[in-house]
């Protein structure tokens, strides 16, 4: 061993390495660490693929922040032992973030020679790399490692880690690993609203022809195809993911939501029943059923033309019931997860339980570091809510107007805002044409569905009516 490093050149060295501690990865407030754990947890126990090292190194870097340091060591121990199962004579270089997250661990713990040992590893693997650094090197496995993590953390970082895995896949565009890491991400990027809605499609094809044993890909193209209108082609990787003996949880939940959007909510409900039994304490697992029974409320609904009796009534009223316990049941495994309050709250507007229903809607606006999109979301539902339900519209109109400000005049949520804000407006007018304000909002919604002659022509109405209006 090399002489012993004082304390300052060892924080220099540590801060130069390529791994968990160095990527940032809890810049975002609102990360629900023990939830993190457990869906990593989950994924290790449900999730079969070759790449499992990387969330072995995740999991250890969530425990060290937690402050479980000999749980964070038994992760590394496994995290190696899974590298040198899998890639033999290339496990040094997949070793390099593992050697990393070694020497903060201990570095932390206290422990500074152990730490100093993983030091001079990765320090050696550098020069017989002939890197230009003395703790870094630049390889396309780091930075797909380092996608995968990034993936973990949340939507804030799905942009970065877009980055890291097309870095990787720059040196080996046809590597299997790169490409099952750069489809995954591109699947959570385009749904997001910002995206458009088929840029997952060609990564999902490649990533599946690379890996056509891999059942967790082939349900994730499925639903990619059946949102592009290829629904019968999605069927197929559908019942290629199920038939697969990797058709755990992961695989069970995706599969109940192409049948649920398919019109076949019973379908989804018996696959998430399955996979229930193997981690009944999935939060996704158990808000994807809550969507399930909320889709065969619907369906109850339009098939009885809204007026259900008898066993229809009975069979409404037990989906509804299970709806608002799937959801709630989510919220006590995940007490920050937002689209499941939205969701009960929508439930019990459906109980005729209004005030549950507001405190629902009103626990999300009191989250933490929510995002724009998802208080525009909130204050879209309240609307609705108060709209439909509340029968208030004053109060609904006030929800939207917020709604509104939130996206500084454009919807972050795509066309629900403003068409549904558009029959909104027309309702009060056809009550009162000569309404000035609302006149001029319905000439705003135009202008932000960019709809400029409408726009037009609804303004010089309102001029008639109010030709001193600077506004208009």
């Amino acid at each position: 061993m090399e002489r012993e490093m004082d304390e300052n050149t060892m924080m220099d060295a540590l801060t130069e390495l390529r791994c968990h501690f160095t990527w940032d990865l809890l810049r975002v407030d609102n990360i629900d660490l023990t939830d993190l754990e457990n869906r990593i947890q989950d994924e290790i126990e449900c999730l079969d693929t070759n790449f499992r090292m990387s969330i072995h190194n995740t999991l250890a870097y969530v425990k060290l922040v937690r402050g479980q340091n000999e749980e964070a060591l038994e992760s590394l121990r496994k995290a190696e032992e899974l590298i040198w199962e899998h890639y033999g004579d290339q496990a040094e270089i997949k070793s390099f973030v593992t050697w990393g997250n070694y020497a903060w661990i201990y570095y932390h713990m206290g422990e500074f020679p152990e730490a100093q040992a993983y030091l001079e590893k990765v320090e050696a693997g550098c020069k017989k790399l002939l890197s230009p650094f003395r703790y870094k090197v630049e390889l396309p496995e780091i930075d797909c490692e380092k996608g995968w993590a990034l993936l973990k953390f949340g939507k804030e970082y799905y942009e970065e880690a877009k980055v890291s895995f097309e870095k990787a896949l720059e040196s080996e565009p046809d590597n299997p690993e790169f490409n099952t890491g750069f489809a995954i991400c591109m699947f959570r990027l385009d749904l997001q609203e910002q995206y458009d809605k088929s840029i997952s499609l060609e990564p999902l094809k490649k990533a599946v022809r690379i890996n056509p044993e891999d059942a967790y890909l082939k349900v994730l193209l499925a639903l990619k195809l059946q949102a592009c209108k290829q629904e019968e082609e999605g069927e197929k990787y559908l019942n290629e993911a199920l038939n697969s003996m990797a058709s755990k949880p992961y695989v069970l939940r995706y599969a109940a939501k192409f049948y649920c959007k398919k019109g076949y909510p019973d379908a989804g409900i018996d696959l998430l029943k399955n996979a229930l039994r193997r981690t009944p304490t999935s939060n996704l697992l158990h808000s994807q059923m809550g969507f399930c029974y909320k889709a065969k409320v619907y369906q109850i609904k339009r098939a009885t033309n809204f007026r259900p009796r008898g066993r229809d009534k009975q069979n409404l009223e037990k989906a509804i019931e299970l709806s608002i316990f799937h959801f709630k049941t989510s919220i006590e495994y995940r007490p920050t997860f937002e689209l499941s309050y939205l969701e009960l709250g929508d439930m019990y507007a459906e109980t005729g339980d209004y005030n549950k229903a507001e405190e629902s809607y009103q626990r999300v606006l009191n989250l933490k570091e929510i995002q724009d999109r998802t208080r525009q979301e909130v204050h879209y539902r309240f609307g609705r809510f108060n709209e439909f339900h509340r029968r208030s519209e004053v109060d609904a109109l006030n929800h939207y107007l917020e709604a509104l400000k939130i996206g500084k005049g454009k919807s972050l949520m795509g066309k629900g805002l403003p068409n549904s804000l558009e029959k909104f407006v027309k309702k009060r007018l056809r009550q009162n044409e000569s309404d000035v304000e609302t006149l001029s909002l319905l000439g705003f919604i135009h202008k932000m569905k960019g709809e400029t002659e409408k726009a037009l022509e609804v303004y010089e109405a309102a001029l008639g009516l109010d030709f001193s209006n600077s506004a208009f």
